[in-house]
C-alpha cells in the first residue's frame, strides 16, 4: 500500500507533529486515484486473492482481521474463502465506500467495515487470521507496519495466521543510461543551437543525483549483479522497536563491464500455503513483472567503472525520518572494487505528492 508515486522537495523542510502526519497519511488514501493504482496493480492484488483462496482451510469459519483494508477488496477475497466474520478496519473516509462495495458484493452478514485505525478501534473479538496490504515503498515507507504488528499483539490469538508472513529487502548495483545520458545533453546544445551551455552539467548533477530515494522502474538489463538480501522481517515475532533500524550487510559481484551510478532496493513478501514447503512470493523485483511500489533507486554522487567480477560489499540501515516518522531514510556504506569506503544518506524530505511523468 503506498500513495507516493514519487516525492520530491517542495519549499521549506518542516516537521510535522505526530497528529499532522497521520492525517495528512490517512487524507491521502481518501481519493479514487490511488485506490485504482493499488486494485490495478494485477501482481499485488491477484498475489492477494490467490493467498487468501490457497489458505481458504485455514479461513474458513474463522474469524479475521483486516488491516488498512481500504476498499475492502481483501476482506471480500475472506469471505469468498470462507471466514465466518471479517473486520475490515479502515481509519480514511474511503471506507464508506468500502461498505457500498461489501453490499453490492452481497457479504455485508460477514464483513464489517468499521472506520478507525487499528490502534483505537474495539473489536468483540479475538482473531484467527490477520491479512493486510501494508508494504510501502521499499517496503517501510509510510511506516503502516507497526500498525499490522500492533493487531498481532492486541487481537491475533496464538498460532494465528498472517498474510503475508515474512518480508525481505534486497539490494543491488545499477548502471542507469538514462541519467548519464540527461547529464551529457548539456553538451550536445551548442550544437544543436549555438549555445554552449555545458556548466549546466555539474548543476544538473547536483539536481539529479541528489539524496532523494527516487521510485522507478529499473529495467533487468540495467542491474549489474545478482541482488543480495540484506533484511528479513518474520512478522510472527518481529518487533517495532527492531523497525526503529533495519539494518543488514551485503556482498555481490559485477556481471561484467559496466559504469555504476546507483543501487537498486526491492522486497518480497510471503504468503504461507497449505501446500508445504510451497510458499507464494509477490516480488518487486525488476527481474519480475512491474508492480506499482516500482524500485527504489538511490543514485551515487558519481559512476564508478567497474568490470567482471569486481566485488560489491557494505551495509544498509533503513530508519525513519526525523522530520516524519512515516518516511523511511536509507543510509548505505559501500565499497567498490578496491575504492575506499562511500557512504550516503538518501529520504524522501516532503509530504508532497507528485505524478511521475
Amino acid at each position: 500500500m503506498s500513495t507516493l508515486r514519487r516525492m520530491s522537495y517542495a519549499g521549506k523542510k518542516r516537521k510535522l507533529d505526530k497528529t499532522r502526519q497521520d492525517r495528512v497519511y490517512f487524507d491521502s488514501y481518501s481519493d479514487v486515484t490511488v485506490h485504482e493504482e493499488m486494485i490495478a496493480d494485477y501482481v499485488r492484488t491477484n498475489t492477494y486473492r490467490t493467498a487468501i483462496l490457497k489458505n481458504s482451510e485455514l479461513i474458513r469459519g474463522k474469524v479475521v482481521l483486516d488491516v488498512g483494508a481500504g476498499t475492502g477488496v481483501l476482506s471480500i477475497f475472506c469471505a469468498q474463502a470462507g471466514a465466518k466474520k471479517v473486520y475490515a478496519v479502515e481509519a480514511c473516509s474511503i471506507a464508506e465506500q468500502a461498505v457500498e462495495i461489501v453490499k453490492q458484493n452481497n457479504v455485508e452478514d460477514v464483513v464489517e467495515v468499521i472506520r478507525g485505525t487499528v490502534e483505537t478501534v474495539e473489536l468483540p473479538e479475538k482473531v484467527e487470521v490477520i491479512v493486510s496490504e501494508w508494504m510501502g515503498y521499499a517496503l517501510l515507507h509510510e511506516s503502516m507496519l507497526n500498525s499490522v504488528l500492533y493487531a498481532r499483539d492486541r487481537w491475533l490469538k496464538a498460532g494465528g495466521l498472517i498474510l503475508p508472513s515474512r518480508a525481505e529487502l534486497y539490494i543491488t548495483p545499477i548502471s542507469d543510461p538514462v541519467v548519464e545520458d540527461r547529464l551529457y545533453f548539456w553538451y550536445t546544445v551548442k550544437e544543436q543551437y549555438g549555445v554552449d551551455m555545458s556548466c549546466m552539467s555539474n548543476f544538473a548533477r547536483r539536481c539529479i543525483k541528489n539524496s532523494d530515494i527516487i521510485v522507478s522502474n529499473v529495467a533487468m538489463e540495467d542491474v549489474l549483479s545478482h541482488p543480495a538480501r540484506f533484511a528479513e522481517l518474520d512478522l510472527h515475532s518481529v518487533t517495532v522497536e527492531e523497525l526503529r533500524t533495519v539494518k543488514g550487510r551485503f556482498t555481490c559481484e559485477s556481471f561484467g563491464s559496466a559504469a555504476v551510478n546507483a543501487f537498486c532496493v526491492y522486497f518480497t513478501v510471503t504468503f504461507p500455503c497449505p501446500e508445504k514447503p510451497h510458499s507464494l512470493v509477490l516480488s518487486t523485483s525488476p527481474f519480475y513483472p512491474e508492480t506499482h511500489w516500482k524500485q527504489a533507486v538511490l543514485y551515487l554522487d558519481s559512476p564508478v567503472e567497474v568490470v567482471q567480477d569486481t566485488p560489491f560489499s557494505g551495509e544498509v540501515s533503513m530508519f525513519p525520518s526525523e522530520d516524519s516518522s512515516r518516511h523511511i531514510c536509507i543510509h548505505v556504506d559501500y565499497t567498490i572494487g578496491e575504492q575506499k569506503e562511500q557512504s550516503k544518506t538518501f529520504s524522501i524530505p516532503d509530504w508532497t505528492y507528485l505524478e511521475i511523468l
